[in-house]
């Protein structure tokens, strides 16, 4: 199921590092579905699975469930953004 590759390539995202949603979707194997990956991110209430990860393929952070601030925060603390 798509959902499960996704959920499956954002948990293994490493600390400090981040993929687009694009980028997701390729891994996927759905390299159309960012859109689908944004949803399914939005939807996400699993804190292992660290959607804060996933940015947008313009270089900007994009959204996040928990506030866009929560998650610029975040990111910049594991190293990821300045």
């Amino acid at each position: 199921m798509f959902k499960d590759r996704v959920i499956k390539i954002v948990r293994d995202i490493p600390k400090g590092k981040t993929l687009t949603y694009k980028e997701v979707a390729a891994l996927a194997g759905s390299p159309n579905a960012s859109r689908a990956v944004g949803n399914i991110m939005k939807g996400n209430l699993d804190k292992d699975v660290l959607c804060h990860r996933v940015v947008k393929s313009d270089g900007t952070t994009g959204g996040y469930n928990r506030g866009k601030d929560a998650k610029k925060r975040k990111l910049r603390e594991e190293g990821a953004i300045k």
